[in-house]
């Protein structure tokens, strides 16, 4: 074989191998390549890779080429590392299942028509994962309030607002907690985390009547509170003991 067949055979293996190696980087490592290529779900949405997520309502991503946090726009979860509140109930519950749901496709924000960032220097977005809600799971699942509502940044409100409803009037999560959320935010002081940890884990309390329910809940419990027993709502209000 000639010296110069046996050169082009080397350089069309070497080209062939770094297809393949690229092909399989490509497969097994898309994260390399960064969110370029990647097609939006849908008109308004901008892929973005997850660096990590930090809580309930707020991640760190990549964005034009640089990290940066996220806060996601018109919805607030409890606190899991706050300097002054702490941790409050229902606070890891709702980053747990933030970062759960972080997991489950391709990661797109969307911007509103008003300020892009908060005064902390976060990006302020509606997140989604393949094209569906986070906010809006987060808040059918009553680990999240609406809040923080500034025009113009108001584009989903009425939506998230209905789903907040749905978590409410199922009274889990935070609806589980009397006037627990309110509309300057969740009150830790009337639930330290210590004394909802029962509460959360979501093991069931059994009392015998209203009577010794009101003993350690006097005003009664929502649907959904580990204490509720549908025999004790006589009138079906969704409130047991009242």
């Amino acid at each position: 074989m000639s010296e110069k067949k046996q050169t082009r055979r080397k350089k069309w293996t070497s080209s062939f191998l770094i297809a393949v190696f690229i092909a399989i980087a490509a497969i097994y490592f898309p994260e390399l390549f960064g969110d370029e290529d990647k097609q939006p779900s849908r008109p308004g949405l901008i892929p973005v890779e997850l660096v990590k997520t930090i809580d309930g309502d707020t991640i760190k991503i990549m964005y034009e080429g640089k990290e940066v946090n996220v806060r996601y726009l018109l919805i607030d979860t409890p606190e899991t590392n706050h300097p002054r509140l702490g941790k409050q109930p229902f606070g890891q519950k709702a980053k747990v299942r933030n970062q759960e749901l972080m997991q489950k496709g391709q990661l797109e924000i969307e911007f509103d028509i008003g300020d892009k960032y908060d005064k902390y220097g976060r990006l302020l977005a509606y997140i989604y994962i393949d094209g569906k809600s986070v906010q809006e799971q987060l808040l059918k699942e009553g680990l999240a309030r609406v809040a923080y509502v500034y025009p113009p940044n108001t584009r989903h409100v009425d939506a998230f607002k209905k789903a907040e409803a749905e978590g409410k009037k199922s009274g889990i999560g935070i609806w589980t907690l009397e006037d627990y959320a309110t509309d300057r935010g969740f009150d830790s002081d009337k639930y330290p985390n210590e004394s909802v940890k029962q509460l959360v884990s979501g093991k069931v309390e059994s009392f015998k009547n209203c009577t010794e329910l009101r003993k350690k809940y006097p005003e009664g419990v929502k649907k959904g509170h580990p204490a509720y027993a549908e025999h004790m709502d006589r009138n079906q209000d969704g409130r047991a003991c009242e």
